[in-house]
């Protein structure tokens, strides 16, 4: 008998919960097929009821970057001051902000 999670796709796991507006990772899991993902992260990452919406995922789709390359990937965004809040001057009659 082979084993099905050699065979089978891995897919990365995203619920909405109750009172969220946002999917959030909760985890992984191998199934054959997008629907039957679904079925299964239903039955392993919703059992308490705890979410609203699910979303699925095959891991081989996700393109990310590495932590390596943080700095050559944020550094564009240093040079660029107009971004920070630091770089407006608040008037006075704003008061504490």
């Amino acid at each position: 008998m082979t084993n099905p999670t050699q065979e089978w796709p891995l897919f990365e796991i995203f619920i909405r919960g109750q009172h969220g507006l946002s999917h959030r990772h909760v985890g992984s899991l191998h199934a054959p097929d997008a629907e039957m993902a679904i079925k299964n992260a239903r039955d392993v990452y919703t059992r308490r009821n705890e979410g609203v919406s699910i979303w699925v995922v095959q891991a081989s789709d996700i393109a990310a970057s590495s932590p390596e390359e943080k700095g050559s990937l944020y550094e564009p965004a240093n040079d660029k001051v107009y971004r920070h809040p630091t770089f407006f001057d608040i008037p006075e009659e704003v008061g504490a902000m």
